[in-house]
């Protein structure tokens, strides 16, 4: 290959490097300053839905005073939940049953039984959705269930499912069930009009308005190895296996799931859906107490951020928070310091091996900072963590698709639940205290002592953190 064959490849590369960087800047969008003071105003009465609707005053006291017996002296309960209210517009639900899922084969399985037993109708929305061994297994069952007579609704990102052939997609179609192309990359097939950087990051299935199911696990092969084993499993072909936690719910909170849904298929004019029982009549299925957080690109700001954010600056004893994409901003960056400050215990597990290279060194270049606030950091490396769960003072915790980085927070359309209680924040606690028991931990005399060749990676991914 010649000189000028060369300079012309570069000369290409820039310009399309310069096309995307100017689409990416024409979309840029800012993250909300929330009032330091906010989060200490007096507290409103919380509101709490059960299956017949909004609780009476009273019976919504006496669960909220039932949580905060239950639990380490917080101020969450009294501070933040009206604030939480206020920022997210969803109500608190009780009467829901939640199962944590922690490993990729197991989870699969659970959905997979769900999807069986579907009799009316499956809305399943996500962001990878391979051709390979799992993508292949889901694809069967969803069309042995619509051709039962089950109604099967899929949105999938269009960047999420660049590299599933058309094939598969048309074969689902082909079967009568219903997909959406969220945000095409071919603008020609936009119906909502164009925007490559706004993705639907959200990982949701819900089988007749009943059953949902939500976290951070896409629908791939990288999970087949299992992940929660005393000894990680090696996928073949020697990759590490992925990490991640979901839920099973049930209850009123089901319902709150599938209005998110609906509203996406609406907003990208996916059509009108057949007619199904999509909100049945809500039954108590349990205890916990639950809100549905949804954020969307096309939101003022992120309700999933500026709730974390209110949290933070309410937490008094521990904010234990596991996370695959860490890259922080000034405000998140400050609410983990301050908490440190009032004495909390603030530990982060994050990965060891990523597949973003980018934002994997974008976040480990703030490490010298919260390591010298006391901000204790901890790495898993026998397995790609994908998680994203935070358990603070052990009676709010959190399970979603949302990574602490500006791209879920700015850029991603993404789905969280908060579970409040200290029943279920014991569980959270137990399966943090796993992944750190598998983690090792960061000091902050070695981490002064990282190699040059490390330093210049954090400084390159800071330049792009913003679009990550």
């Amino acid at each position: 290959m010649n000189l000028q064959s060369i300079w012309s490849g570069v000369r290409i590369s820039l310009a399309l490097c310069l096309a995307l960087f100017l689409v990416l800047l024409i979309s840029c969008s800012s993250l909300p300053t929330l009032v330091p003071d906010m989060a200490r105003a007096p507290a409103a009465p919380v509101p709490v839905d059960g299956v017949q609707g909004p609780l009476s005053a009273a019976r919504s006291k006496a669960i909220l005073d039932r949580l905060k017996s239950g639990g380490a002296p917080t101020n969450i309960f009294s501070l933040h939940l009206a604030i939480e209210e206020a920022i997210v517009g969803s109500p608190l639900t009780e009467g829901n049953k939640v199962e944590l899922l922690q490993d990729g084969p197991n989870t699969y399985q659970a959905m997979i039984e769900a999807i069986n037993a579907a009799r009316d109708h499956i809305n399943m929305e996500t962001y990878i959705l391979d051709d390979d061994e799992v993508g292949q297994r889901f694809a069967e069952a969803l069309i042995a269930r619509q051709r039962k007579g089950v109604q099967v609704n899929l949105i999938r990102d269009s960047v999420g499912t660049l590299g599933t052939p058309p094939e598969f997609f048309e074969r689902l179609s082909a079967a009568g069930i219903k997909v959406l192309e969220y945000n095409p990359v071919n603008p020609l097939t936009a119906k909502a009009g164009w925007d490559v950087n706004q993705r639907d990051h959200r990982k949701l299935l819900i089988v007749d308005g009943q059953v949902a199911f939500l976290g951070g696990i896409n629908i791939s092969s990288v999970y087949s190895g299992g992940s929660f084993s005393v000894r990680s499993k090696v996928r073949p072909g020697g990759e590490l296996p992925w990490r991640d936690t979901d839920l099973r719910v049930e209850g009123p909170v089901v319902a709150e799931l599938q209005k998110l849904f609906i509203e996406t298929w609406a907003k990208q004019k996916g059509g009108e859906l057949a007619a199904r029982h999509y909100f049945p009549p809500s039954t108590r299925k349990g205890g916990e107490v639950m809100r549905v957080i949804g954020s969307s690109p096309e939101d003022p700001y992120s309700l999933i951020y500026a709730t974390l954010i209110s949290t933070l600056g309410s937490a008094q004893t521990e904010i234990w928070l596991t996370n695959a994409y860490f890259v922080p901003d000034p405000q998140l960056l400050a609410a983990l310091k301050d908490a440190v400050a009032r004495g909390g215990d603030v530990r982060l597990v994050l990965p060891s091996s990523t597949d973003s290279w980018l934002v994997f060194h974008a976040g480990r270049a703030y490490y010298s900072e919260l390591l010298q606030a006391g901000v204790r950091l901890f790495e898993r490396g026998d397995a790609l963590l994908h998680v994203k769960t935070a358990v603070i003072d052990g009676v709010w915790s959190t399970v979603g698709s949302t990574n602490l980085d500006w791209r879920s927070f700015l850029h991603n359309q993404e789905v969280n639940v908060v579970v409040l209680g200290g029943g279920f924040g014991e569980k959270m606690r137990t399966a943090f205290q796993a992944d750190l028991a598998k983690s090792k931990e960061i000091t902050l005399e070695e981490w002064r002592n990282r190699p040059l060749d490390a330093r210049a990676k954090e400084r390159l991914g800071r330049l792009w953190e913003y679009w990550l």
